[in-house]
């Protein structure tokens, strides 16, 4: 399968150039320790089985799953610009931008900061294929509906069909990441798995998008 650009499940792209990268945290400033997250359920497409109208049952479909593509885990490597966001999506710092390949800019890079795991004492996360979404699947500040087009549509998705945003969204490592994302930051809804069947049983009813 091709490579995808998709970051559904990232929180912060690139870090600073100075410094060893455990000194470099990607969150908020400071505060006293938290539970650790609870991780919020996920419907089953079987809980869509009495919606008779085709239509409504998968436009349906996808606002659960749109549980996780509005959430923060997401919502932060698919920003409306060129820099990303972090934490619950406020601006990620150090200031860094999307850069010509969705993985930095000179200096600024990705893997400057973001290895290949997790680094919970800088609070720093990191995945083997962290970077940043493409410009034309930018989903801050934009109805669910929105986003279900641009998910679908090969034009703005980097030439996809379904069968493959099935596959990405069931099986890809970086939007997995979403469910361990680690530092105490809360995960998307559900499991990878969960999301992954919402997905495919809304392709296969037809991908209809909600209203709004």
């Amino acid at each position: 399968m091709r490579k995808w650009a998709l970051g559904l499940g990232a929180v912060a792209i690139v870090g600073a150039a100075l410094g060893p990268p455990a000194t470099r945290a990607q969150t908020a400033p400071p505060t006293p320790a938290q539970p650790s997250p609870t991780r919020r359920p996920l419907r089953s497409p079987a809980a869509f089985a009495s919606i008779q109208e085709p239509a409504s049952r998968s436009a349906a479909l996808f606002v659960e799953a749109g549980k996780v593509f509005q959430h923060p885990r997401c919502l932060n490597c698919h920003p409306e610009g060129g820099r990303p966001s972090q934490g619950i999506g406020y601006p990620h710092q150090p200031p860094v931008q999307r850069g010509a390949d969705g993985l930095g800019v000179t200096a600024m890079r990705c893997a400057t900061c973001h290895q290949t795991a997790n680094f919970d004492p800088g609070h720093v996360p990191g995945n083997p294929k962290w970077r940043l979404a493409p410009a034309s699947m930018a989903w801050q500040g934009r109805s669910l509906a929105d986003i279900c087009a641009q998910v679908k549509d090969p034009a703005r998705n980097g030439g996809h069909s379904l069968a493959e945003i099935v596959e990405h969204a069931t099986r890809d490592p970086l939007v997995g990441w979403a469910w361990n994302p680690g530092a105490d930051r809360e995960p998307a809804p559900g499991s990878q798995a969960a999301f992954g069947a919402l997905v495919k049983a809304w392709a296969a009813s037809g991908a209809a998008c909600p209203v709004r």
